[in-house]
This record gives C-alpha cells, sequence and structure tokens, in this order.
C-alpha cells in the first residue's frame, strides 16, 4: 500500500507556477532585449564594390564605403539604432603619430558622410584612438617604449573634431588616457558640437578576448608590445568606478564596460553605482568562441546568441555593441510577427 508522501516545509510556496507556460513566463520575466538594445559594429575598407571576411570571426565582414551603406540600411530597416565604425587603415598610410585619424577624407570619415547622406535615420558612432592609424599598433603616441598621455589626448581632441566634422553623433573614446574625456568635451564643444554625445569605454580591460578585432582592423600584425600600461589590470574591480566616476564628471554622457560577459561583475556595479546609461561591448573573442561552438555542433548557436545577449541586460546594460546585431535584429523581429 502507497502512503501519500508528507507535505514538504514550504510546499505553498510553488515558483514552479509561473514558470508552467510561455505566457506565464512572459508576463512575469524581470528583463527584456529589444531592438533598440543593438548597436552593429561595422569594419570599413578601401575600396570600391569589396566585401572581404574576416576569416577568425565568421560571419563578419569588412566593406568598402558604398557597401558599408547597404548594410546601414539593411540595420536601420531592421530597427537598430546605431552603428559603430572601425577603420582597417591601408599599410602605407599608418605612421608613428597615427597622422591618418586626422586626415578628413579617412576611411572613417568617407563612411560617416556616406551614411548620414543616404541613411540619415540610423545613429553613427565612432572610435576615438590612434591605433588603427599608427605602424607601432597602440593607442598613443609613443616616446621609446612608453605611451605618452598629454600628447596624446591633444591628437585624440583633434580626431574626435575630425570625426564630428563628418558626421558622427556619438564619439567613442576607446585609448584609455587620462583626461581625454574632459578635453575632448571641451574641444567638441570650442568647435560648435556641443550636441555630439560622448561615449566613453571608461572600463576596458587589458584583454585576451579582443585578438579577432585586431585581425579586422589589421593592428595584430603591428602591434609592439601590449596595453597594459594604459588598459585596465583583469584582476581590478573597483579601479573601474573610479574610472566610470571620472569620465561621467569630465563630461560623458554614457559609460561603456569593455569586454562584455567576462566582466558582467563590473556592468552589474557601474549600473547600479551610477545609474547612467551603461554599455556593454561584446567584443570578437565572445563572438568567435560562441560561433565556433556552434559551428562544431556543441551548442545552439541562436539559442546561445540571445541568452548572452539577455545577460547583458540582466546586468545593467542599457545597450549592447555586438557583432550579433543584424543576427539578433531578425530574430527578435520575427518573434514579434
Amino acid at each position: 500500500m502507497n502512503r501519500p508522501l508528507p507535505p514538504l516545509p514550504g510546499l505553498h510556496i510553488r515558483p514552479r507556477r509561473n514558470r508552467r507556460t510561455d505566457w506565464s513566463r512572459r508576463l512575469v520575466r524581470e528583463n527584456a532585449l529589444s531592438v533598440d538594445d543593438l548597436i552593429l559594429p561595422l569594419f570599413v575598407i578601401d575600396g570600391h564594390g569589396t566585401v572581404e571576411p574576416v576569416p577568425s570571426m565568421p560571419g563578419v565582414m569588412r566593406y568598402s564605403v558604398d557597401e558599408l551603406v547597404k548594410v546601414a540600411a539593411q540595420a536601420a530597416a531592421l530597427g537598430i539604432p546605431a552603428l559603430a565604425l572601425f577603420p582597417n587603415t591601408l599599410p602605407a598610410l599608418r605612421d608613428a603619430d597615427g597622422s591618418e585619424a586626422l586626415n578628413p577624407d579617412n576611411l572613417v570619415c568617407q563612411a560617416c558622410r556616406a551614411i548620414r547622406a543616404h541613411v540619415p535615420a540610423i545613429g553613427i558612432i565612432t572610435d576615438v584612438a590612434l591605433d588603427p592609424y599608427t605602424s607601432h599598433g597602440h593607442d598613443g603616441l609613443m616616446a621609446g617604449d612608453q605611451i605618452l598621455n598629454d600628447e596624446t589626448v591633444d591628437v585624440l581632441v583633434r580626431q574626435a573634431v575630425n570625426q564630428a566634422r563628418a558626421g558622427a553623433d556619438i564619439i567613442a573614446p576607446s585609448d584609455m588616457m587620462d583626461g581625454r574625456i574632459g578635453a575632448i568635451r571641451a574641444g567638441l564643444d570650442a568647435e560648435g558640437f556641443a550636441h555630439v554625445q560622448i561615449m566613453s569605454y571608461a572600463a576596458k580591460y587589458a584583454s585576451a578576448f579582443y585578438g579577432p578585432f585586431r585581425d579586422a582592423v589589421g593592428t595584430n600584425a603591428t602591434l609592439i608590445g601590449d596595453k597594459r600600461t594604459y588598459q585596465m589590470d583583469p584582476a581590478n574591480s573597483d579601479e573601474a568606478l573610479m574610472e566610470v566616476s571620472l569620465d561621467l564628471e569630465q563630461g560623458a554622457d554614457m559609460v561603456m564596460v569593455k569586454p562584455g560577459m567576462p566582466y558582467l561583475d563590473i556592468i552589474q556595479r557601474v549600473a547600479s553605482t551610477f545609474g547612467r546609461p551603461t554599455f556593454a561591448y561584446q567584443v570578437s573573442g565572445e563572438y568567435a568562441m560562441i560561433m565556433a561552438a556552434a559551428g562544431n555542433g556543441w551548442i545552439d548557436g541562436n539559442k546561445a546568441m540571445m541568452e548572452s545577449l539577455m545577460a547583458f541586460k540582466r546586468a545593467g546594460c542599457r545597450g549592447i555593441l555586438t557583432y550579433f546585431a543584424l543576427r539578433a535584429a531578425e530574430k527578435l523581429q520575427n518573434q514579434r510577427s
């Protein structure tokens, strides 16, 4: 004779009741991912009619400006709010001073003008740093093996103004030089660009996850040494709060943590401490790992993609720079229809 099991303590509280059905799960869901959260990074190269794959980032391409405009239009049609542009500068144009960054007709400036002319409704975010333009692959000017902070900041201000003149909506300094946010804000305002926003790479770590990106922009082959003297130590958390606080005080409109998933704790601390728009960059290494595992059949790529993006929202992000942006936007659009 089977006897009934004794009641478990607290059995009147059953969290599983809310999980039984799809509609109930949706009703009690704490966080939601939408296309409004996505920013699409794009790589621009010289040429015309050129689409070139990045071998270490399956599905990611480098585009000539004319082809880039087509992708921008596709992103706008899907409702993606903004693009982030990164150049692969010809080796002949790279020098120790990164002078091509100040050329009003460099790849980024060409792309800004073309997108502004043909896809005016989408936001344009431009990277301010010298590494795509220097022969040594560093984000700043060098004297011997030392990165010069204040001299670099002077150049970054001119680079930011150059990009704003070309039509950039958001200037995104990724160099991690001290004091550059205040200097760039002052430089933009002095040139009549008070409306241009600054998204600071406020907590950018010296990470092993950047390798495929450096392939995409052509800096892996040129980088001398590493970037640990200016990018943050992965062991530090409190330091990130200090960096964010300084950048907000200097006029940053929004801040970013980079990389993303290995630093969800940092994202959560920044978002909860400051209550200001906080973004994350799901960097190339994160993307490549998901794609590689999916390509080998080890994980469901679409599910892993969406789960990884939701993790950023759960941590407190207002938005995510991700190479999955087009794919995720299409999936989100299909879910709504």
